[in-house]
C-alpha cells in the first residue's frame, strides 16, 4: 500500500498563491491515479483536480480551472497542486488521494474510486 502526506497549506490573502505537495511513501506515486479533494466545514467533500498515472491526462473542477495546476514529480515521489489567484471560497482542508489500476477518464473525479487518503492540510484565504 501507499501512504500519503499533504503539505504546503497556510493562511494567505485573496489573490495570493500556494503550492501544495502530496508526498507518497511505501510505493511509487507513478503507480497511482492521484486526486486532490477539499472539504470546508459543514460541506461535502469536493473534487478539485486529478492526474493519471502517466501524467498525460488531467481533470479539473470548473471552479478551479485556469487557476490551479496539478503535476507529477516522480523524482521526488510527489504530486503537486499549484494554486493561483486564491479566493476566500477556496478555504478548506485539502486532501490528496490515490487509486491503483486503470481508471477511465470519466471516473477520475469520483471520490469513492480512491482507496488511499492523506490526513489533509488546511488552506485559509482571507478577503
Amino acid at each position: 500500500q501507499v501512504q500519503l502526506v499533504e503539505s504546503g497549506g497556510g493562511l494567505v490573502q485573496a489573490g495570493d498563491s500556494l503550492r501544495l505537495s502530496c508526498a507518497a511513501s511505501g510505493s511509487a506515486v507513478s503507480a497511482y491515479l492521484i486526486g486532490w479533494f477539499r472539504q470546508a466545514p459543514g460541506k461535502e467533500r469536493e473534487f478539485v483536480a486529478a492526474i493519471s498515472r502517466s501524467g498525460s491526462n488531467t481533470l479539473y473542477a470548473d471552479s478551479v480551472k485556469g487557476r490551479f495546476t496539478i503535476s507529477r514529480d516522480n523524482a521526488k515521489n510527489t504530486v503537486d497542486l499549484q494554486m493561483n489567484s486564491l479566493e476566500p471560497e477556496d478555504t478548506a482542508v485539502y486532501y490528496c488521494a490515490a487509486k491503483d489500476g486503470w481508471t477511465p477518464a470519466l471516473a477520475m473525479g469520483v471520490p469513492r474510486m480512491y482507496r488511499y487518503w492523506g490526513q489533509g492540510t488546511q488552506v485559509t484565504v482571507s478577503s
